[in-house]
């Protein structure tokens, strides 16, 4: 479900105008993340840790507004739930683009990240499905320690999605962290938007239960 937004009554419309006819509207941003305690918890909980921090990610995108918000024509929507279409290699070192719908309960949401990535590995192809624009582009380098990342984009292709990408895990005296870069469209959110994203992101990773 999505509902248009009133861009007339909205304080950024002269900002979303701006930055919608530039060529290259994406900005983006590389930060360090702790993840010691969501690393042990999702351990305790048997869940992988790939899925844990997929859907840690969702939840904060789904908390903060402006990264609900889509472009479609010449008019911005906000959509009541975002999902994930998250990069899945498969054992030829080739990768396919997923569809993984959020769930507030991490069983069933790592239920279905199993079953699409395991749909993903018995596929061919990058394209594999259909997709909405009611997502976030979502990558994993595991074997990197990135400091700062960039994205291929084709400048003709309309696109207002946020692009999240986690660097290797680090470890330096019992303290875990990763490299987490966030791209995202200028025309729909702004600098305060992206540090709501990273420090609830961080919140949520921190959390106890």
């Amino acid at each position: 479900m999505r509902t248009k937004l009133d861009l007339e009554k909205w304080n950024r419309k002269e900002h979303f105008l701006f930055f919608k006819q530039m060529e290259e509207p994406f900005f983006g941003i590389t930060t360090v993340i702790d993840c010691t305690k969501a690393y042990a918890k999702a351990k305790e909980s048997e869940i992988s840790f790939f899925t844990y921090y997929l859907h840690t990610t969702l939840a904060a995108a789904n908390a903060i507004e402006n990264f609900r918000y889509r472009i479609v024509g010449e008019e911005v929507f906000v959509y009541d739930r975002i999902d994930a279409s998250a990069t899945i290699m498969r054992e030829d070192k080739t990768f396919g683009f997923s569809l993984i719908p959020f769930s507030s309960d991490i069983t069933v949401f790592a239920e279905s990240t199993s079953t699409e990535i395991e749909r993903i590995q018995n596929t061919t192809g990058l394209i594999t499905r259909d997709f909405d624009i009611n997502l976030i582009h979502f990558s994993s380098l595991p074997w990197v320690n990135f400091t700062s990342l960039s994205h291929a984009r084709s400048f003709t292709f309309s696109d207002s999605c946020p692009k999240i990408s986690f660097g290797k895990m680090m470890e330096e005296n019992g303290k875990k962290t990763m490299s987490m870069s966030v791209h995202v469209h200028h025309g729909l959110m702004d600098g305060y938007h992206v540090g709501q994203f990273v420090t609830c992101f961080q919140e949520l990773m921190d959390r106890e239960n």
